[in-house]
């Protein structure tokens, strides 16, 4: 890498936002290092930013700020980042008139360490007295948040756990004595996934000094010389993870596992095996490895991950270990769609996206061809493609390692997003089985409650806004500690649609975010799930806005389209409903000139 032109080529991806970080993991660590003051200069030349963040730590922090800062340019965000003083967390987040809280962030990481404990069990401490302690503990720990919450309302906090240093002053009784030292860090670690509330991202630290070794995390030379908290070595997993929290958080979040089946889910190849002849022993090392695989896999469908299945096969042939070989452990209802042809994966890979109403982006592709990978890369570049090792004994953690769906919360419709696809199938089955469109949708006894979300609902409508992109009319993203602020706002009103039919429940599937400005109402984000396209629910969502324009005594709703690569569907939405474009380039309707649609959908009333 000494040749500048790889370091170019490499720079260049970053800046353009084509280096994820699981591309960025693959390079050497000074040659992120040089990279990642390279972007900061350039950052600083350009001044402009999507996104604010606080950097609070307990150690230093300057080359984690700025690798973080790099990981997140190479997936599309521009961030803007204020570094704290070393050990100047209470420092910053008390004081209300520090520069952390002027600068007033968007995110707020807390990176606190386990030397940050100053009270700590004796040998032989009574189970009162450590429990009192623990209470004492996190006691700061909520005080922060508070504080923090107290300020900037609507800032997300992201909150490490604790690294559980290596030394055993007690020996093996540090692992059955309740008052050691580990197990006190434990204890903390407990409570922070337990007790941490709405708007406090709990990040596992723990599991990453694990995972590279604490013989490597913990560089005790560098913290005594410069207070760093981790060793070097580790900072490409430690910023790898937090961008893509923070990804998430901004609405880049993989949803779609695509898979290949001969030598990916099983041993051989089913067309010359047969369905019965692929392996999947139990009792044989090889087949294990592949139903190890399968039951991740299986894990991250209950989980919400659409399961897909893209095959150069016969339909009829791929499908059949599904159906024949007793030791498999994904079957068909696991599938959300199933394509098996001859044609090239990379249109496959289209065909899925567009059944599944979904975007490429939000798909993953796993292939033991690396043939075929490369195919995927090169014409779907926004695909994220998995290196998948010789070994399938390596098969699942090489998927669990991209971090690719690392989402910050699962909700009801995650869990249930899956059976709504299988459920799909029935609905074309249905469709077919009539000639009237109307009719159909008649038959399908559609059913939906329209309100304002209670705190309990939030959760899902702060995803579906940061997940949403192709019927999104403004795609303005909120965070949930923004969006609760909102629901206390009397000139702002949210409202979702929740939908089910005779087929499945879909949950919240449209959010819808409404500003007073005198007489106007104004829809500041409209947007809804392209899983329920076509059937109505758009008009019965106008119809709540109407009512609640009219409730505010507003004589015009004023909409807008912010065109971007994903949501050109919605172009022309606004005129087809009967919107009059201005010269402001926005839409408006006069309330008194609404006329109701027609829709097949059963409501209560918002």
């Amino acid at each position: 890498m000494s040749d500048r032109k790889p370091i170019d080529e490499l720079y260049e991806k970053i800046i353009t936002g084509q280096a994820d970080a699981s591309f960025l993991m693959k390079q050497e660590l000074p040659l992120l290092l040089k990279l990642s003051g390279r972007v900061r200069k350039k950052k600083d030349a350009d001044k402009k930013a999507d996104l604010k963040i606080a950097i609070l730590g307990s150690y230093s922090i300057q080359h984690f700020s700025m690798m973080l800062e790099m990981f997140l340019l190479g997936m599309g965000i521009s961030a803007n980042i204020y570094e704290g003083e070393f050990n100047g967390i209470r420092m910053d987040v008390l004081n209300e008139d520090s520069e952390f809280y002027r600068f007033g962030p968007d995110l707020t990481l807390l990176l606190m360490d386990h030397r940050d404990i100053r009270h700590l069990p004796d040998p032989l401490q009574e189970e009162r007295e450590t429990e009192s302690m623990l209470q004492e503990t996190m006691t700061v720990f909520t005080g922060l948040w508070e504080k923090i919450k107290e300020n900037l309302p609507a800032c997300q906090i992201f909150q490490t756990n604790l690294v559980i240093p290596s030394e055993q002053p007690l020996g093996n009784l540090e692992a059955g004595a309740g008052y050691s030292h580990s197990e006190f860090f434990r204890r903390i670690n407990h409570e922070l996934t337990i007790n941490h509330p709405d708007g406090v991202c709990i990040v596992d630290m723990e599991a990453d000094a694990a995972y590279i070794g604490k013989r490597i995390w913990f560089d005790h030379a560098s913290y005594f010389m410069n207070k760093a908290g981790f060793s070097a070595d580790a900072l490409p997993q430690v910023c790898a993870d937090f961008a893509r929290l923070i990804g998430a958080a901004r609405g880049k979040v993989f949803k779609c596992l695509v898979l290949d089946l001969d030598n990916t889910l099983w041993d051989g190849v089913v067309g010359d095996d047969g369905a019965e002849g692929i392996n999947l022993d139990p009792h044989d090392a090889v087949g294990e490895a592949y139903r190890y695989f399968q039951n991740y896999l299986k894990e991250l469908k209950k989980r919400g991950v659409i399961l897909a299945v893209c095959s150069k096969n016969d339909e009829d042939i791929a499908r059949e270990p599904f159906e024949k070989n007793q030791d498999m452990i994904l079957k068909l209802s696991d599938i959300s769609c199933f394509v098996a042809n001859w044609d090239d994966k990379a249109q496959n890979i289209k065909r899925i996206a567009s059944k599944l109403n979904i975007g490429t982006d939000s798909m993953v592709f796993v292939d033991d061809n690396p043939a075929e990978r490369e195919i995927v890369r090169r014409y779907l570049p926004e695909v994220l493609v998995v290196d998948m090792p010789d070994d399938p004994s390596y098969y699942a953690r090489a998927v669990d390692e991209t971090g690719a769906f690392s989402w910050l919360q699962i909700t009801k419709e995650d869990l249930e997003r899956t059976g709504t696809y299988a459920a799909n199938a029935q609905r074309d089955e249905l469709k077919e089985s009539f000639v009237d469109y109307d009719e159909y949708l008649k038959a399908l006894d559609m059913r939906a409650s329209v309100g304002e979300p209670d705190k309990a609902q939030i959760k899902r409508f702060s995803q579906l806004i940061n997940k949403s992109n192709q019927f999104n009319l403004r795609t303005i993203r909120y965070t949930e500690e923004e969006i609760l602020c909102m629901k206390e706002d009397p000139g702002i009103k949210l409202i979702y649609v929740d939908l089910k039919d005779r087929f499945s429940e879909y949950g919240i599937i449209s959010c819808i975010i409404l500003k007073k400005t005198g007489n106007e109402c104004f829809i500041d984000t409209w947007l809804m799930s392209c899983r329920v396209l076509k059937r109505g629910v758009e008009l019965l969502a106008f119809d709540a806005v109407h009512k609640a324009a009219v409730s505010w005594g507003c004589d015009r709703i004023r909409g807008e389209y912010i065109p971007t690569k994903k949501n050109k569907m919605v172009e022309k939405f606004y005129p087809e409903l009967g919107f009059i474009p201005c010269e402001d380039g926005t839409y408006e309707l006069y309330t008194k000139a609404y006329n109701k649609g027609t829709f097949f959908i059963a409501s209560n009333d918002l």
